[in-house]
């Protein structure tokens, strides 16, 4: 009989449950345990990563790291440098903005910012923005009264202006789904688009529940990228549901509070560190 635990901190055991179902994989960026040799790898494939605490929470220790290709006339430079071109590195801690010019520097950096804790590296996808800054999108998944997965509501996460993360609990600002989404899609599309991202989510849910049946909700945090295509950033076993506090229509928020009350879950929602958007 499986235990039936009801949070999962580690965001890699998650990933790895996530991915054998294929059509769940093809959503979820490039994760992987980060190392010397991982994170120089995949930063020369991708050129941006974000590097994350394995059990961290509310955008807590996210880095954003970036390579830089510069391509030179006469070929000088350091080690790093081959046929023409040389490297440098910048990562964004917080609002701390730091440049390298060589990996290894660069890398024993980034070592003393983690202090020893367990991170991952994921492709970084390039979000969506509103007033020129990243946003993602929330959405929260829980079991019904009637025990069945149900997508409960979404909310837009707008970054902090001087930060690389969206969480409210760092400046971030709130607004509804369809305010970020009129940029960049025709009205007839921002449902269906809505409609696939709480299928993901659904989805999401069922696979990471067939492993630890004792799940009774979820928050998926989605990124679109220039296609709108959908990616799952990570997936919260425990979801705050202050989002959903920030917005006018109360409706979302209603709904999570009775599913979870329900299934015996309170929430506080005094939420004092986001934002909610003007529109």
């Amino acid at each position: 009989m499986k235990e039936q635990i009801s949070r999962i901190s580690n965001k890699l055991t998650k990933t790895r449950v996530l991915a054998k179902k294929i059509e769940l994989k093809r959503h979820i960026p490039e994760t992987r345990k980060l190392s010397w040799k991982v994170l120089q790898a995949m930063l020369q494939n991708h050129q941006m990563v974000y590097i994350k605490p394995c059990c961290g929470s509310l955008g807590e220790g996210v880095i954003r790291v970036e390579q830089q290709i510069l391509r030179s006339s006469s070929g000088a430079g350091g080690s790093e440098t081959d046929s023409g071109t040389r490297r440098s590195y910048r990562y964004q801690a917080g609002t701390r903005i730091n440049t390298f010019g060589n990996y290894n520097e660069a890398y024993q950096a980034l070592l003393a910012e983690t202090r020893g804790r367990s991170y991952l590296v994921q492709k970084g996808i390039r979000l969506l923005t509103y007033g020129g800054r990243p946003f993602d999108i929330r959405v929260m998944v829980q079991r019904n009264p009637q025990g069945e997965w149900e997508a409960t509501g979404a909310a837009g996460r707008v970054a902090h202006p001087q930060k690389v993360v969206t969480n409210g609990s760092q400046g971030g600002t709130i607004y509804p789904v369809e305010t970020l989404l009129k940029a960049y899609t025709r009205s007839g599309k921002r449902k269906p688009l809505l409609a696939q991202m709480y299928r993901l989510g659904v989805k999401c849910a069922i696979q990471l529940s067939s492993a630890y049946p004792g799940l009774k909700e979820i928050g998926l945090d989605l990124a679109l990228d220039r296609r709108l295509t959908p990616w799952i950033l990570e997936v919260n076993t425990a979801p705050d549901p202050c989002p959903f506090t920030k917005l006018k229509d109360a409706r979302m928020l209603d709904r999570i509070v009775r599913y979870g009350k329900a299934y015996g879950r309170t929430y506080k929602l005094k939420c004092m560190k986001a934002k909610r958007g003007i529109n």
